[in-house]
């Protein structure tokens, strides 16, 4: 009487570690591209806080300059580092740069509310209109 060998043939294991090639190799770039503009949204929560921070500050005291020592001013964060340039009695800019994975990003926003993505890492493109999340150009809503 013959017996019964279980276990798979070569053939089928290698068939197995092919399509789980296949499937990480198209779903590796899709994934970090979603864990990056995850980590982006810590620069548009930062520069929105701050803003809203600079602009109760203006209201407070009718000059903009002296915001960076305020208390409201944005902390550093583990993705982005806070800044505030071009402080005057009547305007700031306030710039977000990346750090980490998310190097080569720098957003920034103005006392009139205006976004811009002021630098980008390879296979992005920089707006003068908006901050960009996606390769191409594409903006945040």
């Amino acid at each position: 009487m013959k017996r019964q060998q279980a276990g798979y043939t070569l053939m089928e294991v290698m068939v197995a570690v092919t399509i789980v090639g296949i499937i990480t190799a198209v779903g590796l770039p899709i994934y970090s591209g979603y864990v990056k503009r995850g980590r982006l949204t810590e620069a548009f929560t930062g520069l929105g806080a701050g803003q809203t921070s600079a602009e109760q500050y203006w209201a407070n005291n009718r000059t903009y300059a002296g915001f960076e020592g305020a208390a409201s001013f944005p902390k550093n964060g583990k993705n982005f580092d806070f800044a505030l340039s071009n402080a005057s009695p009547s305007g700031y800019t306030l710039s977000a740069t990346g750090k980490g994975m998310v190097q080569g990003f720098t957003y920034t926003i103005d006392q009139n509310g205006n976004r811009k993505t002021t630098a980008v890492p390879a296979g992005y493109t920089t707006n003068d209109s908006c901050w960009v999340d996606r390769e191409g150009g594409r903006c945040t809503n």
